[in-house]
């Protein structure tokens, strides 16, 4: 009988790695083996045999290295690459070096540079002194709670806009890799119901519009700021919009301010039709001044600022926000007309949030809306018996 072969290799001890000091390799199960007090691993990925550092043995167990050893081979026999994961966990940034990160990648895309900067800062003030520290694959959602709960009644929608920039950084370390889920997800349900009062913008009722207009236009204020004023007002138009107005996107011809897409909320071009006193107003604009800006402000070139339409209003004893006036339209359009309701929504540039029914709409209704916006001004003409010239007001 011939003698039997030995088909098993003998495995390595706790006591056998803790003696050896001669030089050599000392084998274990799945290729893991020890050399010279020092951890490696022999394993096959993507078809080529590569060798793994797991640490000194000094430092790491006997049953540590078999399990990296055994997670390292599950992980190459799934087709991945245990070395470039390892890598890459070791590159995991911060939650705070994250921010900075996400922060510049996001930054030529945000058209306001108050908000961008708000993003950085609320984040750095509320959340990195908690978990700031932390890998992105470390931070919890109990982390991202307890950022969240000292703020969460008392300054409600900070809490809210914090929560959601969470949610930013984290999808960037999802795509990233470094990640498996939003740890911001799940907290809202654990945390006490905030009571979320949306603060409304102040207006004033559609019938005192003219009256305050005609305040407006016997205000020693500057002409170019009253003539926006009432641009804002008859056009139903944002601050920003008739600011930023250029005489290159007006046309006196047609009657038509087309409000390029750059400068729209919404992203999207916005035709407004010019009822007859808008027009007026924009040929008494004509003689203020050269430059392209319609409203030009105190410094040459230079737009006015956002507030100096609001501060005037303020201090002629109207307690009006200047986005007010965009509400005082709205209800009158509801109450006093019976127009469609998406050709009063096209009028203040409202997107249409049904999608099928954005699809299909694909006219921009402007004939509609010249008949409303003049009616407007007819309205504001009625109801301001007292109206002085504004162009008389210039002189």
């Amino acid at each position: 009988m011939g003698r039997k072969l030995q088909t098993e290799r003998k495995l390595l001890t706790a006591a056998k790695v803790k003696q050896t000091k001669e030089p050599g390799k000392y084998y274990d199960e799945n290729g893991l083996y020890l050399r010279i007090k020092t951890w490696a691993q022999k394993i096959v990925i993507g078809g080529r045999q590569r060798e793994l550092g797991l640490g000194s043995a000094t430092l790491v167990t006997l049953s540590e290295a078999r399990e990296m050893a055994r997670i390292n081979r599950k992980v190459a026999r799934e087709g991945r690459d245990p070395i470039a994961e390892r890598k890459r966990g070791t590159d995991v940034p911060t939650f705070a070096e994250a921010i900075d990160r996400v922060y510049s990648l996001h930054e030529p895309s945000w058209r306001n540079k108050k908000h961008a900067a708000q993003f950085r800062s609320t984040l750095n003030n509320y959340c990195a002194p908690f978990f700031g520290h932390k890998k992105l694959g470390e931070v919890t959602s109990q982390d991202v709670m307890n950022a969240l709960m000292p703020i969460w009644l008392s300054k409600s929608e900070t809490a809210r806009r914090v929560k959601q920039r969470v949610g930013v950084v984290m999808k960037w370390a999802i795509a990233q890799g470094y990640r498996q889920d939003d740890p911001s997800n799940s907290i809202e349900q654990a945390l006490p119901k905030a009571n979320r009062h949306v603060q409304q913008r102040k207006s004033i009722h559609y019938d005192m519009v003219a009256e305050c207009l005609t305040v407006i236009q016997k205000s020693n204020a500057n002409a170019a700021t009253k003539l926006a004023l009432e641009f804002l007002i008859l056009t139903a138009s944002r601050s920003g919009e008739v600011r930023m107005a250029s005489w290159s996107e007006i046309d006196l011809d047609l009657c038509l301010w087309i409000i390029p897409a750059e400068r729209m909320k919404g992203k999207v071009e916005h035709v407004v039709p010019l009822s007859d006193r808008a027009k007026d107003v924009l040929m008494i604009a004509r003689e203020l001044g050269e430059g392209d800006l319609v409203f030009p402000g105190a410094k040459a070139g230079r737009p006015m600022s956002d507030m100096t339409m609001s501060k005037l209003v303020k201090s002629l004893g109207y307690d009006a926000d200047i986005h007010g006036f965009r509400t005082s339209f709205r209800v009158w359009v509801q109450e006093r007309t019976n127009t469609a309701f998406e050709v009063a929504e096209k009028a203040l540039a409202h997107k249409t949030k049904n999608k099928v029914v954005a699809a299909y709409a694909r006219s921009d209704l402007t004939e509609k809306r010249r008949q409303l916006m003049q009616r407007w001004a007819d309205h504001l003409a009625k109801t301001g018996n007292n109206v002085v010239k504004i162009s008389e007001v210039a002189r």
